[in-house]
Order: structure tokens, then sequence, then C-alpha cells
């Protein structure tokens, strides 16, 4: 517009800010955009500057705003319990967790989230129910067949624990599969030492 008065271009501009690194910049095109048209979008590309500001509080504050405005919309949800996973408030950030599944019970970050915040809390066993469904909703990686081979361990279910970590070493790459041989070492070589090897290890060693 010659008059600069479409919301859409001020969006627009504020990603490029953003990408540019120019936070100030880019704060002052959302907040442009989003006072004339307030959208999903706006309000999440406005309240990632404000995490980049260092400024928390201000980016609940507009997931707050935003709910009131677009009840139910889950990305916002998903947005303000990141940002209290990110100050370190767990009880919040799972309250928000388990909100999202009121409009989405599907949401595989909400159900690996919780999971997690399971298994730190010492509920191995409820855990577990979490990674399975994840499992039965066909999400199939080396993190996922990892943390149902811990949630196993701790609930004493040696045997598919073992299973499982043979799957996730299966799946790894490079990148991640030291994760999983930590995890085989640091928590399972004391029960596994007398156990055959898994696949994968050189010269058919022994763990332990």
């Amino acid at each position: 517009s010659s008059k600069y008065e479409d919301w859409w271009w001020k969006q627009q501009l504020g990603k490029c800010y953003y990408r540019l690194g120019l936070f100030r910049d880019s704060e002052k095109q959302f907040q442009s955009a989003l006072k004339q048209q307030p959208t999903v979008d706006n309000y999440l590309y406005l309240a990632k500057v404000f995490v980049k500001l260092d400024q928390p509080l201000a980016a609940l504050d507009l997931f707050e705003k935003g709910m009131e405005v677009f009840p139910g919309e889950v990305s916002l949800i998903i947005g303000s319990a990141r940002v209290h996973e990110g100050l370190g408030d767990l009880d919040s950030s799972v309250k928000f967790y388990k909100k999202v599944f009121q409009y989405d019970a599907s949401c595989v970050e909400a159900i690996a989230c919780i999971g997690t915040h399971n298994f730190y809390s010492d509920m191995p066993e409820i855990a577990l129910r979490s990674f399975r469904r994840l499992l039965q909703m066909g999400v199939c990686n080396t993190e996922l067949y990892n943390n149902i081979g811990l949630c196993c361990f701790f609930a004493q279910q040696y045997d598919m624990s073992l299973t499982c970590f043979e799957r996730a070493i299966n799946l790894a790459s490079k990148e991640n599969v030291a994760d999983v041989w930590y995890n085989v070492g640091a928590h399972c070589c004391g029960y596994w030492g007398l156990k055959p090897c898994i696949p994968g290890i050189p010269d058919g060693s022994y763990l332990g």
C-alpha cells in the first residue's frame, strides 16, 4: 500500500527485521500489525520477539491477551507452556500442556512434555503411558524408543527396556546414537552386565 496501511506488509517487514536480528524494529512492526489486525500469527511473532529481548513476562502477558481473542487456539497455549518451561516454572508449564488436550488430544508436543515431566517426577509408569501413546499415534524415532527404554528400566521392566534400547540404536543416526549409549551406560550396565551384547557393539563385546 502506498500509504503503508496494509498490516500484512508490516508483518512481513517484522519477519525480515527478526531474521536480521533487529528485534526492536521487528517489535514495532508486529505491534503495529497486531493493533491493526489481531491474528494468531501476529501474537506468535511478537511473543518470539519478546523472548529474544529477554522479556518472558511480556510474552506471557501477550499470550494471555491472545487467548482471550482466540480462545482454544492451541498454538497460543503451547507458546505459553514453552515460556513457563523456559522460566523453570514446570508446574505452570504442565498446566498449559494439559489444557491443550481440551482442544487437541493428539498434540505430540503436549503428550511428550507431560510424559517427560512425569518421568522426572519419579513416575516412570505414568510417563510410559504417554510415550506408548505416541508410539500408537505413529511416532517412531530414536528419542521416543530411548525414553520408553528408560521408563521401562526404572519401572523394573528390564527385558522390555533392553528391547527398546536395541530399537533406539537401530534407528539412531551418528548425531544421536551417543545419547542412547549414554543412557545404557549410565543406568543399565549393572543389570545387563551378564546379558548378551546389544547389536552394534564392536567385536561382540558385552556390556558392563
